[in-house]
């Protein structure tokens, strides 16, 4: 169980547990062009979409979910959310969510999996969350293209070596990068994920920052604190 200011997550059926990717993209994410609709792809244990309900006013939040697990636990966290009639959750694969797109989402949001090395763990759960065959990023930024409203956002988090590609492929269906954060585990460490947002057009300006996490081990920097502040009970 994850205990947050607002909501409880449980995570005990979930292969991909919470970790600091999510609470940042759920708290990085950019809301200003107030979302009625957020979609939230490989939702997991739901915590993304429960961060959304909680920031923004948006009415109807769906996500999307392929395994079994999961979707019955996003479901239930879902339910005992204050949130409870904002939230939806479809068990289904993104393929075939997009082959008879009903609505536009003003936010997509998503953590995809993105471990992209060889090798498998004899956990067929875990790896379906973990490895990037099981959400490539293409297929993420297709889903984009097809659902994302006229004036809305695209948010990722993923890994800082991957940032080029993920833009590259962004570029050639017309979405742009409006907002990245480059996030560092502490001052002397490499960056290591890269916050994206993205928009169907783009601005004369692109506003790139970095954001460190720890000044030494559970010893948070003043820009992860309030930047996570809402969430987490101890911030």
């Amino acid at each position: 169980m994850f205990q947050f200011k607002q909501f409880t997550v449980q995570q005990d059926r979930c292969a991909m547990k919470i970790g600091t990717d999510s609470v940042l993209l759920g708290a990085w994410c950019p809301i200003d062009n107030n979302p009625f609709s957020v979609l939230d792809i490989g939702a997991g244990t739901g915590v993304l979409s429960l961060m959304l309900a909680q920031r923004s006013n948006a009415e109807q939040i769906d996500s999307l979910e392929i395994d079994e697990n999961a979707y019955e636990q996003c479901v239930d966290n879902f339910e005992n959310s204050p949130w409870s009639d904002r939230l939806f959750c479809f068990h289904a694969g993104l393929d075939e969510f997009i082959e008879e797109p009903e609505d536009e989402y003003d936010l997509i949001i998503s953590n995809p999996p993105f471990y992209s090395e060889d090798y498998k763990s004899d956990n067929l759960q875990r790896d379906l969350a973990r490895f990037q065959d099981a959400l490539p990023f293409e297929n993420l930024v297709e889903a984009a293209e097809v659902l994302l409203s006229e004036n809305g956002i695209f948010a990722v988090i993923i890994p800082f070596k991957e940032e080029e590609k993920f833009t590259e492929l962004c570029a050639k269906v017309e979405l742009f990068p409006v907002k990245i954060t480059r996030v560092k585990g502490s001052q002397n460490t490499p960056i290591i994920r890269s916050l994206l947002a993205f928009k169907r057009y783009e601005l004369a300006t692109l506003l790139v920052d970095e954001l460190t996490i720890e000044i030494a081990r559970h010893h948070y920097t003043d820009d992860y604190i309030e930047l996570t502040k809402e969430f987490y009970l101890k911030m």
